[in-house]
């Protein structure tokens, strides 16, 4: 029963947000949208994002760089703002997926499918239990507390577009960001695990596709993070545009971040891809 409620819970959370898109979409076509709707879709937008490119992924999950515990705080609020789920069950999923990247027991590996990889595993039993991949997290009160009153950060990223905006700023500040949102990370485990190119050799069919990296603040670089998994830097060329690595460094300069992990030359040297034919491009149709 509870297995048929969290799926139904999950549902609700994917279509409504389609559903508030193409009603937003009607409203556009209708009316001209308000300057203030597209700064709320924007800003929050970009806000979240970051809490979940910075906050849930390279810090919390990877350990990619120490925070002052007050940016670690606004990170993991932020990213529970995307309603991806609590930070300690975020963690622990991504770890699992690459501790058996596209292998069985993979939660979103392609190799059950494109659909599988994006939204489709939300449906089935992929749970990972945190006291088995994230046990050191549980340590954390901070963690722990944030992802415990989950569900008051989630009302939150509703209620702030609400009350900036009225009905049409929590429409698309709210609604709408969260189907953006939605489907820019699930595209880094769909798409990034079938389009693009392999610049390193690793173990799973982590691709690189630049489409997804802009989208996704530097996520789409997923195959130089698959090579690299503690790396606080996923573009690791001067042209692979990575809006969470700039963040980090500037959070680094002001010294509000420190430890930040870096990736030696040498070491990205060894990893080369070697295979012309697994180095190629396989681009989106």
């Amino acid at each position: 029963m509870k297995s048929f409620f969290y799926k139904v819970l999950v549902l609700v959370v994917v279509v409504v947000p389609l559903l508030a898109t193409m009603f937003a979409m009607w409203l556009l076509w209708e009316r001209a949208v308000h300057w203030l709707d597209i700064v709320l879709l924007v800003t929050l937008y970009s806000l979240v994002g970051l809490g979940v490119t910075v906050g849930y992924h390279r810090m919390l999950t990877h350990r990619s760089f120490r925070p002052h515990p007050i940016v670690k705080f606004a990170l993991l609020v932020l990213g529970s703002m995307a309603l991806e789920g609590p930070a300690l069950q975020w963690a622990a999923t991504h770890i699992k997926h690459h501790a058996q990247a596209d292998r069985e027991g993979d939660p979103h590996s392609p190799v059950e499918g494109f659909f599988h990889a994006h939204m489709g595993w939300m449906f089935k039993d992929t749970s990972a239990n945190p006291d088995l991949y994230c046990r050191n997290l549980l340590n954390d009160p901070l963690v722990v507390f944030v992802s415990r009153t989950f569900s008051l950060w989630a009302i939150l990223s509703l209620l702030i577009p609400f009350m900036l905006g009225g009905w049409t700023g929590l429409l698309w500040g709210g609604l709408v960001r969260i189907f953006l949102t939605h489907h820019v990370t699930w595209s880094v485990n769909s798409v990034c695990h079938t389009f693009g190119k392999r610049a390193f050799e690793t173990n799973d069919q982590s691709r690189n596709e630049w489409v997804v990296g802009l989208l996704a603040f530097g996520e789409g670089w997923h195959n130089n993070h698959h090579a690299f998994p503690r790396s606080a830097f996923h573009g690791l060329q001067w042209w692979q545009f990575d809006l969470s690595g700039y963040v980090i460094r500037s959070l680094e300069w002001v010294g509000l971040v420190r430890d930040v992990y870096r990736i030696p030359r040498d070491m990205m040297a060894r990893r080369v891809n070697r295979n012309p034919q697994m180095a190629k491009p396989e681009p989106l149709p």
